[in-house]
Parts: C-alpha cells; structure tokens; sequence
C-alpha cells in the first residue's frame, strides 16, 4: 500500500451508488463530507493507526471511529475476546457473566457511580438519564449548553432561545415546540448564565446536562471553577446534575473528566470506548437514582441488545488493557508532541492556530483568540480549516471531516506517526500561507 491520496474513483462511484438507497448517502450526516466540500472515503479495513480505503490508499487515522479506538484498529487481544465471544453465540437476550464484570470494572473506575444500566448508544444513555433525573426530581426542565450535542433524542435537538436563560427552540423539524420548551440552552464555560438559568427556574430545574470536556464543537476544556460551580448549584438546587462522558470517559483518564477535575456527577452517560470499539453504551450513579429504573423502580427502559456478549466481550478487553501502569502518560505524550508540531507548522506559515487539547483529544481552530465556547468556535476560519483538511488528507492524513470536531490520539499512534503528520501539516501550511 502506497501512503497518501492516489485516486479516490471506486469511493467516488461507492457513494454515488450509496445515494441512491441511503439517504445522504450515509448512516450518520457527518460522514457524508459536506462540511468539508468533499466526497467520503469507503473504508476497506484499519490496523493499528491506520485506514486503508477501498482505492487502496493508506491514511493515518485521527478518527479513529469518532472515538472509540483507544487502543488502535483491530488490537489482537480484542478481536481475540470478540472471537471467542462470537463463537458461543451473538447474543442471548439474557445476563451473561461478561455484563457483571464489565459493570464491576466501571464502578471500580468512577467514584460516582455504583450501579450501571448497559445500554446500545449515547443517546440513549443521556434519554434514560434524563428520564430519571425527572423522575428522581418530579421536575420537567433540564438545561444544556449550547454547542455540546447529546444524541439526537428530541429534548437536546435544541438551539438557544434569545437570552442566556430563555426558553430553547428546535433545531430539527420534528422536533414539538413544546417539548423543546422545556429545555434551556446556555452558554458553555458561562457561570453567570448558569446562576440566571437557576434563578429564573428556580424549583423546576429537573437536571444539569453537560460535557464537563466538550467534545462535540471541536474540544473545549471548562474554565478554572466552571465545573465546580455546577456542582454547587446542582447540590444546592436539588437538581441532578449529568455529565456526559460518551466521548471522555477512560479517553482522558481511567475515571474520565470526572477523576480528572476532581468532580463526581450525580448520573454518568458513558459510551464509545466503553463499548471496546462496538455498540455499547451505560448510565450509571448512585444506587439510589439507578434502583428508580424497572425492574426494580417505575422508570422504564429496556433493550434487546443491551449487554451483548460481543460487545462485553470487546469493552472487558479494552478496559484490562487501558488499567496498565503507562497508558495514559504514553497518551498525554503522544498528545502533547502532535500538538506541538502542528503549533509550530502553522506559527512557520504565518497562520492564526489555536489548539485545545486535553490528554489524546484536541482541536485545531484557526483564530488568534481564545476559544472557550461555541460563540468563539464559530468565529474561527472554516475556510482555512477547509483547506487544511484537504491537504492532510491528500498527503495521507484523516481527519475528522468537519471544523466542529476532534482529533483522536490511540496508543497505536507512534512516533514516526506523529512525526510525518506534523512534516504534512508542515507542506500544507507553507501552500496555505
């Protein structure tokens, strides 16, 4: 396989193929490249850092599924758990002794959780949550912050009302008016908007839902005190306060933001990694919230392939793997040397570049400006993002294709990886400037 962009004519006709019986030609809008004026790659297979797509082209991978692939594609410990998995039966409908361990590794990782509900997406994960906090509270609203996208379940499909703690509106057709009015979107890293949210709702705030690390409009970190200020606030209201871990739990540490900070939520939505590269997904808190689900309690969720043996399978791998010593030092290095090279790439080229990065996640926006909400995201340069991504991908470099999302390290990344994706960025710069 030769490294870097030759020809892309079988992935080309692929999606032209694929439009006509998907719509957008794609399972998940993102993946269509429209945010980057392009045509999607058709991916063939992945080893290691690597995606080779059906042209036969080799690119190193900072996708990394959106995520999930900590360790890398296809790490032979967990194909070799799924196999085995496999080979006893795909799934069963019923509790298997995979699903005990795998919960027992979460609660042992994350302080604030005690119990989990194994479940299929985040999405979902943040539904159930949701659900509960109501329950739990007998309150209907939740607030959220804008930018910080939880699935796409018709209470968070919303966008900011025209005042820092109005009432939000839909952002998808589909969506009731109604429905969205009981959610309030507010700006992420603003603590003052917060306090305007809980004074203006005092009594009727339901839950708190919040990346503490957002993730979903490229990575921005939380301000000195911002978490701890939700936390407080949440205690002091009686309202749930949820933090969604989908994409930060045992990416950033073992316990996730939350081992990190220093800062326990009262329900934890965790995904991706936790599903060891398949559909898989959890809630989990205190015994106390988790007992209120069926069958134990009178909130009802179910799932015919929550717990799947395959995905256990994967996720208990995964996790073994990620317990070691070094791991999250090897990913912090990995990080911070990419961050590094990219950094003084574009300060060579003469180009405005600020980088987010919080262990092996990261954003590249192209501002002089700090970036610490979704206000200052969309004010960096989509333009020069446009081009940017295009010339790493012609020299062999995948990226997520859109400005509003993150950049994956895995442990497969090496140094000779980082090396040449900083030697393109390099070449794409001076072409840029």
């Amino acid at each position: 396989m030769k490294s870097g962009i030759n020809s892309r004519q079988r992935s080309a006709q692929a999606f032209a193929e694929a439009c006509q019986i998907l719509p957008g030609g794609v399972n998940s809008p993102v993946r269509a490249f429209a945010g980057v004026d392009a045509g999607p790659l058709f991916i063939a297979r992945a080893s290691g850092s690597k995606l080779y797509d059906i042209d036969g082209n080799e690119y190193i991978d900072y996708v990394c599924s959106w995520g999930p692939m900590i360790l890398g594609h296809a790490h032979p410990k967990v194909l070799g758990a799924v196999m085995e998995a496999a080979g006893h039966g795909t799934s069963f409908g019923a509790p298997t002794l995979a699903e005990t361990a795998l919960a027992q590794k979460v609660v042992a990782a994350f302080g604030s959780i005690e119990k989990v509900r194994m479940i299929n997406s985040g999405t979902e994960a943040v539904m159930t949550a949701i659900r509960l906090a109501r329950a739990f509270t007998e309150r209907d609203y939740i607030v959220k912050m804008v930018g910080c996208y939880h699935g796409h379940s018709d209470s968070l499909l919303v966008a900011a009302g025209s005042g820092p703690a109005e009432l939000s509106r839909p952002s998808s057709k589909g969506v009731p008016q109604r429905l969205a009015e009981l959610t309030i979107a507010i700006p992420y890293n603003d603590i003052e908007a917060f306090k305007a949210a809980f004074e203006k709702y005092k009594g009727r705030i339901a839950a708190v839902l919040v990346e503490p690390i957002a993730a979903n409009m490229g990575v921005v970190p939380p301000v000195d005190g911002y978490l701890q200020s939700l936390r407080e606030l949440c205690s002091e209201n009686g309202s749930i306060l949820v933090f969604d871990e989908v994409i930060t739990g045992f990416r950033v540490a073992l316990g996730g933001a939350q081992q990190l900070y220093g800062i326990e939520a009262d329900l934890t939505c965790l995904g991706k990694i936790v599903g060891g590269g398949l559909p898989a997904a959890m809630v989990g808190g205190p015994a106390g919230l988790m007992d209120m689900l069926a069958p134990l309690g009178p909130v009802y969720q179910a799932g015919t392939l929550s717990g799947n043996p395959l995905a256990t399978a994967a996720a208990n791998a995964t996790l073994e793997i990620l317990a070691g010593d070094d791991c999250y030092a090897r990913l912090e290095a990995s990080g911070a040397s990419l961050q590094a090279g990219l950094e003084d790439a574009a300060k060579s080229a003469g180009i405005a570049l600020t980088i987010n990065r919080v262990g092996s996640i990261m954003s590249c926006f192209f501002t002089d400006k700090p970036v610490l909400n979704f206000a200052d995201v969309q004010g960096s340069n989509i333009k020069i993002f446009k081009k940017f991504f295009a010339g790493m991908l012609k020299g062999g470099i995948y990226l997520a294709p859109s400005a509003y999302e993150a950049i994956f390290v895995s442990l497969a990344h090496s140094k000779e990886d980082i090396e040449k994706t900083v030697n393109v960025a390099h070449n794409v710069f001076s072409n840029i400037g």
